[in-house]
């Protein structure tokens, strides 16, 4: 009888431990969450063919500077609460065009090779070109140019890069999707 209440304490020992290791992966994931890292969800089909509607994505929300080409949420631009998820196009100081008739963006005089794109930017959203790019902003614009409210357009316009919430780092869903996004 001397050996069960052996037995019994190193049982407890092992559930006080799997009780504790979860609670340190918890806290852990909290942080992470807080921090590092965020989920969001893409609304709409203004990147197609990148992402398309329904997918999330995980961000990386630690700070970091914007560069061209990155796949970037912002939230502060929408009067409807959705997040905005674009492709950065400008940094400051890039002189943005756009010829509207050919469907070609250029930045800093360089046509953009652009093979993410559903079509040709043919939309034009009321801002007048060229256009440079302020201090501390940047220039978004969707995958799919011609249904994509984005820098063109007068009631966006150029992003603060302190609202940028981060850069996208992983398609989350669908799963057979699941990986880097470019």
């Amino acid at each position: 009888m001397a050996k069960a209440p052996q037995r019994q304490s190193a049982a407890d020992k092992n559930i006080v431990e799997w009780v504790e290791a979860v609670v340190w992966a918890a806290a852990v994931l909290l942080v992470l969450f807080t921090f590092a890292v965020r989920i969001v969800h893409v609304d709409g089909d203004s990147m197609l063919p990148t992402l398309t509607d329904g997918e999330r994505l995980l961000i990386s929300s630690v700070p970091y500077t914007p560069r061209r080409g990155d796949i970037v949420v912002t939230d502060r631009y929408t009067g409807y609460g959705r997040v905005l998820v674009k492709r950065v196009i400008g940094c400051p100081g890039d002189t943005i065009d756009i010829d509207f008739d050919a469907g070609v963006v250029y930045r800093n005089g360089e046509p953009l090779e652009e093979p993410y794109t559903a079509a040709p930017t043919w939309l034009a959203e009321g801002t007048a070109f060229p256009l440079t790019v302020p201090e501390g902003c940047v220039f978004l614009m969707g995958d799919n140019r011609n249904d994509s409210l984005d820098s063109r357009s007068p009631e966006i316009g150029c992003i603060d890069a302190r609202d940028v919430l981060g850069k996208v780092l992983l398609r989350l869903t669908p799963l057979q999707k699941l990986g880097a996004v470019a």
